[in-house]
């Protein structure tokens, strides 16, 4: 009898637990969600030496912590879900890779929701809608531009982004020289004078300001002479794994909540909170 009891119980455990593994969200079953950024892209998200302000422990990265725009946003989506949340720093272009891979379960990194990586990832979102504007020195001639056509001289951005592949080439003054690694490096080149402008989005540009006070902000909308977007171009998104429905479904569950004035009062508070040598 007491064999039975026994052999009851456990089938009893083995069934529980495969229930539960049927009705888990992939990669989620220890209820940790692991989020990769790059550290290094305020004020969507950057690399402190505390945990000041909220910030959040990098994963293999003893004394950093991180924290930003993105972070913020995926302390909340974890806090609504009962999950913990576990950052990882990664390079721009190791994003993808590392979802298709399944190392992280998402990236929330300022990613927009275009066209060519939904062939590679599914998106959830948006979680920000992000307009495109540039960025010149006070004193460059093109820091009094009213709009696109009278922006003249050498541009960048930061590579693999819809700023330098989509928007810099509608230009048709510019000398488009070789992209920057990082948002921090383009940022260097415009204040350091190496190149006459820049292009990036309104957050982006709204964070250059702060560590950079004499960069003028060109915000051409309703001029008539902007860049020609989409919205997979402006809609930043959260990147799963292609067919992780259930985590698409739960990640899309907490942002249809949210609204365009949410998300901007949550990048404000990031702006605020930016260090300023991002």
């Amino acid at each position: 009898m007491k064999k039975l009891i026994v052999l009851l119980v456990a089938l009893s455990l083995c069934l529980a637990s495969c229930a539960f593994a049927e009705g888990a969200i992939p990669g989620l079953e220890d209820g940790v969600l692991t989020v990769a950024m790059e550290c290094a892209y305020a004020p969507y998200n950057w690399a402190q030496p505390d945990d000041s302000n909220g910030a959040v422990p990098i994963k293999d990265k003893p004394g950093l912590y991180a924290n930003g725009y993105d972070v913020m946003m995926a302390k909340a989506i974890c806090e609504a879900n009962g999950w913990q949340l576990e950052i990882v720093q990664l390079d721009w272009d190791s994003l993808i890779p590392a979802i298709q891979s399944g190392i992280v379960d998402a990236v929330i990194a300022g990613q927009s929701m275009t066209k060519e990586r939904m062939e590679a990832v599914d998106f959830a979102g948006p979680y920000l809608y992000a307009t495109i504007v540039c960025l010149a020195k006070e004193g460059n001639a093109n820091a009094a531009a009213k709009g696109i056509s009278e922006l003249s001289g050498s541009a960048t951005s930061q590579s693999g982004t819809i700023w330098y592949d989509t928007c810099l080439p509608q230009v048709k003054g510019a000398t488009i020289v070789p992209p920057a690694e990082s948002a921090p490096a383009m940022l260097m080149a415009v204040e350091s004078g190496t190149v006459d402008f820049v292009c990036t989005d309104m957050p982006t540009a709204q964070g250059a300001l702060i560590a950079y006070p004499d960069l003028k902000l060109l915000d051409f909308a309703g001029s008539g002479d902007d860049f020609a977007v989409s919205d997979e171009d402006i809609n930043i998104g959260i990147s799963i794994q292609k067919g992780n429905t259930a985590l698409l479904d739960a990640l899309n569950a907490y942002l249809q909540q949210k609204t365009a004035d949410d998300f901007n009062a949550l990048m404000a508070e990031a702006i605020k909170v930016q260090p300023l040598g991002e």
